[in-house]
């Protein structure tokens, strides 16, 4: 019997399985596209199976990381869901971005079973699962916690537990708001130094010494110059997490005047075929619409 399963091998996924397998030598896996999944074992090892209940039997700790709040929904509490056969101790840490209702009514769904639920949403993006320096967000009871933050500390660099249930999505959504600000920011700045002729590599190495630094400048101005916008989390993603903050802050009267503008500015980039593109592409939207 494995203690670990996860459930979600995407690019995310896929690289944060494989830490664990490393250090463990033995993980369960399940992925919507079996052969992705059987693909997966093949290159890692471990083992591969048809449903994510399948996963819940083998395995005292299941570890998400799918698409969004249905799909969390319907992994952790659906007809083959992990909660249909998970026995009582078990952990459920879900690495998906989604609401922080979903995540409280699954964790009250897992209580009522004696199993322990974790929201944990990561940052870091593609980078930070490939090279096991993710940062983790983590909502829910602080016992279930304890269990499972040395199987997280295999693809992160940096967990806290922030809170009961549903406080690692809140987290999360300060995050995206914070980065969303910062790269329409950096996308004006290069925009406005190119257009006013100067040297902008020459800016950005002055400006990056000082208070204007921040990782996004660092690791995307030149990649941005040369509009070049590949290696990173989407833009379909970005306005999903958006969404999330602009309904979560609407309903609690909160102003998010700044997150809701660069949405739309999201959405603008969607409509020029920019769906896939990174989120840095901002200074794309500002020299083509």
């Amino acid at each position: 019997m494995s203690s670990k399963g996860f459930v979600g091998l995407g690019v995310m996924g896929s690289a944060m399985a494989g830490h664990i397998f490393n250090k463990y030598s033995d993980l369960i896996v399940y992925n919507r596209t079996m052969d992705k999944a059987n693909s997966w074992v093949q290159v890692n090892g471990g083992q591969a199976v048809s449903n994510a209940a399948e996963v819940g039997e083998l395995c005292e700790q299941v570890f998400l990381c799918v698409g969004n709040d249905e799909d969390v929904k319907e992994v952790v509490s659906g007809e083959e869901g992990v909660l249909q056969s998970m026995k009582k101790g078990g952990v459920i840490v879900d690495h998906t971005t989604i609401s922080a209702d979903t995540s409280k009514e699954l964790s009250e769904l897992c209580s009522a079973k004696e199993i322990g639920f974790i929201d944990a949403p990561v940052s870091g993006g593609q980078a930070g699962a490939e090279s096991g320096q993710l940062t983790v967000m983590a909502g829910g009871e602080e016992k279930y916690f304890d269990m499972v933050k040395e199987t997280i500390a295999c693809y992160s660099k940096f967990i806290k537990l922030m809170g009961p249930s549903g406080s690692g999505q809140l987290t999360k959504m300060v995050n995206q708001i914070c980065i969303a600000g910062l790269i329409q920011s950096l996308a004006e700045g290069i925009n406005f130094s190119e257009e006013v002729g100067l040297n902008t590599n020459e800016v950005i190495e002055v400006i990056s010494k000082g208070a204007a630094q921040s990782w996004q400048m660092e690791n995307r101005w030149e990649t941005m110059l040369e509009d070049h916008y590949d290696h990173g989390f989407a833009v379909d993603h970005m306005r999903k997490d958006l969404e999330l903050v602009i309904k979560e802050a609407n309903k609690k009267g909160i102003n998010v005047d700044l997150t809701k503008i660069v949405n739309s500015y999201y959405k603008d980039i969607q409509g020029i075929g920019g769906n896939r593109w990174d989120t840095s592409s901002l200074l794309k939207r500002l020299k083509e619409l």
